[in-house]
């Protein structure tokens, strides 16, 4: 006889995969740990088969609970809709959208046009901030769906686009072998700055901070001024700017992944929602 699944059990099972315990994932469902526990085991009664396996003090999802992970937030995703539609009531109120500057232009518009297509009466607040600020954020409560370059498998994510990073100049800079790179970066937390400086010291390339910036349009002025060269996705590259590359004696720099991040179990309908459009791309 096929298994039969409690929406209870699954938001259950969910929250304590986005939360990383189970008295985190209680405090997010509103239970004692012991109800948490007791779903859990009924679950895994109902499936017929382990859904976490212990690992030190820790416990790690089994392949089965992998697998069910991805069905049960399709499935609290559709009940959630489906009662929205069937209340009469049309959502309001507000999604609160994070994104990175160099999304600003590609990824961010597109959530934004599907978001307003399918909630006209709900506001977009859109947070421009860094990945790890964003994270930080959305972690917090303050962000419902944020698009980020940190990879948390813990947390749920589409992987949205894969972006080559390259060393940028401006267009009439002259690169000087004989001397140190000179860098315009973010401060930290960066993922572009780790990359610069980690494939600089792999390769035993001698540089120096020049100019360090917190936002990108500062990275891009110092560039553009000359002050340096930046590590960057191809899509800060502009007529005002050039690509260096092994040619010039500079290591080759790893992609990056945009992901799209959902704040967790509660989020707001609409940020589930505008997910899951993703998820069926």
């Amino acid at each position: 006889m096929a298994p039969r699944l409690d929406l209870d059990s699954l938001r259950t099972f969910v929250a304590i995969v986005e939360h990383g315990t189970f008295a985190a994932a209680a405090t997010g469902v509103h239970r004692t740990q012991a109800a948490v526990t007791q779903r859990i085991q009924r679950l895994e009664a109902d499936v017929g088969r382990p859904l976490f396996r212990k690992i030190g003090r820790s416990k790690r999802l089994t392949e089965d609970g992998l697998r069910l992970f991805e069905y049960a937030r399709r499935l609290l995703s559709l009940h959630d809709e489906a009662c929205a539609s069937l209340s009469g009531t049309e959502l309001t109120g507000e999604l609160r959208l994070g994104a990175p500057d160099d999304v600003a232009d590609t990824i961010l518009p597109n959530l934004l046009t599907r978001c307003s297509t399918a909630f006209p009466r709900v506001r977009a607040v859109v947070h421009v901030a860094r990945s790890a600020f964003l994270m930080s954020a959305m972690k917090r409560g303050e962000i419902d769906i944020a698009v980020s370059t940190i990879d948390d498998p813990m947390l749920p994510r589409i992987l949205m686009r894969t972006v080559p990073t390259v060393w940028i100049c401006s267009a009439e800079y002259r690169l000087e072998p004989a001397q140190a790179l000179p860098l315009v970066l973010h401060d930290e937390p960066s993922v572009f700055r780790s990359l610069a400086i980690n494939a600089l010291e792999r390769n035993k390339l001698p540089f120096r901070v020049n100019y360090i910036s917190p936002s990108l349009s500062g990275i891009r002025a110092a560039v553009r001024a000359g002050l340096g060269v930046t590590a960057r996705s191809i899509e800060m590259l502009n007529s005002d700017f050039r690509v260096l590359g092994e040619a010039d004696g500079l290591p080759r720099l790893h992609d990056v992944h945009f992901y799209l991040y959902l704040a967790g179990s509660n989020a707001n309908p609409a940020a589930r929602h505008l997910f899951e459009t993703f998820s069926g791309r």
